[in-house]
């Protein structure tokens, strides 16, 4: 039997997340979130966030906060909130259950005696469930054995505590990463011990690094918070993720998180592995940063220009946007001196304004003649000005004449085209900017 999206049509979905807060929360752990908030957002289900903290000596505060704090920025708020610990009173009470009902038991730790456990009391069936990834999946679960589930009666592990809390909040469909199918046949054989009903499982595939291994901090595998400290846009990190191990069934790339509820199915959910990369992160947030609203891009870049001109922060804003991939590239190029002549007048070297085989004499000349013409031109847009002199330019040569003209107004090698740059200055920073650059020229001949 295959299940497909069908199954959430006539019944109330509900979906969980359950981190333990052992650690930051990364991006696999954020793409398990998104698949299960989405999914029961389509359906308008339910999704529950379960902190599962009982691992006392690993688990803290701090990573609890830091999973909350990445959830909360990337928008996947959840309807129920529950810390495992909390749930411990009604795992010690089902456990109790199981031993007097015979399907649990006290037995030795191990052959050497060193000491008591629970054990499971495994009938050894075979135990097949449908996987809405990976279809029909079969386990012999006599390989398993009596495994253990509680330390002791006041100690229940793991895969108890998930099952019952799963049966208590009506869990519908478990979505986890592949790496959990070896958990299913115990965690099904407890369930059935116990009367809960079996959710719908599915196991969406890893994500791993381009040469195919497992996904590290070399290959970007950080904190979820850090991709928002360096910039990226929520929206944009959302559209990424659902696109690794998911797709539209078509060649869109770029979604709305609305339109995202809108198209995710179980059945489009692919069985390899999903490769990880930066440069497509980065060109699907440049995408998303594109389509803000400009008072949003403002409000983005305006904490890297503090202190300087809003009204010249603003008139480079799509020049900033189309040059960087995330907000935090604003600062990276900011201490190369990328934006830093829109706001000072640059400094450099006389030689740094003759063009190739060019003297100083012809570069003098070309600015002198150009701060003549450039008197009376318009500078409401780059193309006003580029009309006021691309004659002159044509008829000297394009790079004998707007390379002076570009190196003095930037002092740099590579910069925005000089047009653009006049319209923004203005005419008297452009004109007093041309008038420095002849007067270097001159002394240089000197």
């Amino acid at each position: 039997m295959k299940i497909n999206d069908s199954s959430a049509e006539h019944t109330k979905v509900i979906t969980r997340f359950a981190p333990s807060p052992t650690g930051v929360l990364h991006v696999g752990g954020a793409r398990t979130a998104l698949f299960s908030w989405l999914f029961a957002r389509k359906y308008g289900g339910e999704f529950v966030l379960r902190i599962e903290d009982t691992d006392t000596e690993r688990s803290t505060k701090e990573y609890e906060e830091d999973i909350l704090d990445g959830l909360t920025w990337l928008g996947l708020k959840h309807d129920i909130f529950v810390r495992q610990s909390e749930q411990m009173p009604r795992h010690k009470e089902v456990l109790r259950e199981m031993i007097e009902k015979g399907s649990a038991y006290e037995a030795e730790e191990n052959t050497a005696g060193t000491g008591k456990v629970i054990r499971f009391k495994n009938t050894g069936e075979t135990i097949t469930f449908t996987d809405a990834v990976r279809g029909d999946i079969t386990f012999d679960t006599t390989e398993l054995g009596d495994f253990v589930i509680a330390r002791d009666i006041e100690h229940p592990l793991y895969h108890l505590a998930v099952v019952v809390d799963d049966c208590d909040s009506g869990i519908t469909h478990v979505i986890r990463g592949e790496d959990g199918i070896s958990n299913t046949p115990r965690q099904i054989l407890i369930a059935r011990a116990i009367g809960a009903p079996e959710p719908i499982y599915v196991h969406i595939p890893l994500i791993l690094a381009p040469d195919k291994s497992k996904l590290s901090k070399r290959h970007g595998a950080v904190s979820l918070t850090a991709y928002r400290d360096m910039g990226y846009e929520p929206e944009a990190l959302i559209n990424f993720l659902a696109l690794l191990g998911w797709n539209p069934g078509d060649e869109r790339e770029i979604f709305s998180v609305e339109e995202l509820i809108a198209e995710f199915s179980l059945e489009r959910i692919q069985k390899g592995g999903a490769v990880f990369s930066t440069e497509k992160l980065d060109w699907v947030n440049k995408e998303h940063m594109k389509l803000m609203p400009k008072n949003d891009q403002y409000a983005r870049m305006a904490p890297y220009f503090e202190g300087r001109d809003e009204k010249r922060v603003r008139a480079i804003q799509s020049l900033v946007v189309e040059r960087i991939s995330k907000w935090s590239d604003i600062q990276t190029l900011g201490k190369e001196g990328e934006w830093e002549y829109f706001f000072t007048a640059p400094e450099y070297k006389a030689e740094g304004l003759i063009w190739k085989k060019g003297d100083t004499n012809e570069a003098l000349q070309h600015l002198d003649n150009l701060a003549k013409a450039m008197q009376s031109i318009d500078y409401a847009t780059p193309e006003t000005v580029k009309e006021g002199i691309w004659d002159y330019a044509e008829k000297e040569g394009r790079g004998n004449v707007l390379w002076p003209l570009r190196y003095a107004l930037s002092g740099r090698e590579k910069s925005t085209d000089p047009f653009t740059i006049c319209s923004i200055l203005g005419r008297d920073e452009t004109l007093a900017r041309i008038e420095t650059a002849a007067k270097k020229l001159r002394n240089h001949q000197g």
